[in-house]
């Protein structure tokens, strides 16, 4: 192991991973909450559609049946990797803390107090790890699930337009 003590402020570089791992699950919050944002604008749209269809029904009323209960679901997995995200943020800036109050035990020459500072910012720092592993992960399958969405919608718009057409495909 080097020896700190000719600079006890190299200590506090171990705060840096932490801080940057805080900053980059604060950036993928950001992102979720618009996204999360713009589900629940669509699921509302998608549920008046299904509303005005169930007063005239035709057969998109499915399809719309089908597309808002994926509408609902991809709402939930984003409040899932939110979730995630929210626990990343928090276990980063108390492993950055707890790195900060170990680095003083450093200084202060009480080991015992430091390595236990050391223990558990190593852990807190892994379940942000988690956190943003597991809520990037969520992120995968819901965009997967959008898309496979606008493709049924496309599909939908292209049988409307061939049937507008008079069945021709041109």
């Amino acid at each position: 192991m080097p020896d700190w003590s000719d600079n006890p402020f190299a200590l506090l570089t171990f705060i840096a991973a932490p801080a940057i791992l805080t900053n980059s699950s604060s950036v993928m919050t950001m992102g979720t909450s618009n996204r999360f944002a713009r589900s629940i604008d669509r699921t509302r749209a998608l549920a008046a559609l299904v509303e005005n269809k169930r007063a005239n029904p035709d057969d998109d009323l499915n399809l719309y049946l089908k597309l808002l209960k994926t509408a609902e679901r991809r709402t939930h997995m984003l409040v899932r990797a939110l979730t995630c995200f929210y626990l990343a943020v928090g276990s980063f800036a108390a492993a950055a803390l707890i790195s900060l109050i170990g680095a003083a035990f450093f200084m202060a020459h009480l080991e015992t107090l430091r390595m236990a500072c050391m223990a558990v910012a190593l852990v807190s720092g892994l379940f942000g790890v988690g956190g943003l592993v597991s809520g990037s992960t969520i992120l995968v399958f819901e965009s997967r699930m959008t898309l496979k969405m606008l493709m049924d919608e496309s599909e939908m718009r292209e049988r409307r337009g061939i049937a507008a057409a008079g069945g021709s495909t041109v």
